[in-house]
């Protein structure tokens, strides 16, 4: 492949901000707050297939939030728009991706973005018990990553013991039937793939 200047430019992007040190580390989650805040890289992929990466692209993490379209994706997939629309709204939000944020009347999250918006759609992830949907997932985030992602059983156990607000929110949509079923194998989920996504989104 010919040299890209796309790669010259992320290189001096790069440099630019590495020096950075404002912000800080996520703490709501204990485990997350355990990571090097000195971790840096920028990584593009290309329509194309062409992938371009500088710094530290190739550390392992839990991608967090950046499941919930992911798995909201899944949801579409196996059942339909229409069906999806009925528990999962698409308007925006200015709210915490943690709100407790439901539609006034009909109980359902504002749009799968939100923290209950994520919990729903997992709960609409086909399989016969939760062994099986997170088995779906996995696969299913395995093949967008273009390899096998394994399990960070660290991180897992430290979103199960802070997981209190998505309890509360996972019962206020069975209260509302938007989940069907006892929210409990949803909200516990399975553990957590590492470079992929919490079950239920912290």
């Amino acid at each position: 492949m010919a040299h890209s200047p796309i790669q010259d430019y992320l290189k001096v992007l790069h440099a630019r901000f590495s020096d950075l040190k404002s912000g800080e580390l996520a703490d709501y989650i204990p485990e997350l707050s355990l990571a090097d805040p000195e971790w840096f890289g920028i990584c593009i992929a290309t329509p194309d297939g062409h992938v371009y990466e500088v710094g530290d692209c190739r550390q392992p993490f839990t991608i967090q939030s950046v499941s919930k379209p992911l798995t909201y994706g899944m949801a579409l997939e196996q059942h339909g728009e229409a069906r999806v629309l009925e528990k999962i709204g698409v308007e925006p939000s200015g709210d915490a991706f943690n709100a407790i944020s439901l539609h006034p009347k009909r109980g359902t999250p504002l749009n799968p973005l939100i923290n209950a918006g994520a919990i729903a759609a997992c709960s609409l992830v086909a399989g016969d018990n939760m062994a099986d949907k997170t088995a779906a997932i996995l696969d299913t985030f395995s093949r967008y990553a273009g390899r096998p992602l394994d399990i960070d059983q660290a991180v897992y156990q430290s979103e199960s013991a802070t997981g209190h607000r998505n309890r509360a929110i996972g019962w206020m949509l069975r209260n509302f039937a938007v989940i069907e079923d006892d929210p409990t194998a949803t909200l516990a989920g399975a553990p957590i793939p590492k470079n992929s996504l919490p079950m239920c989104c912290p």
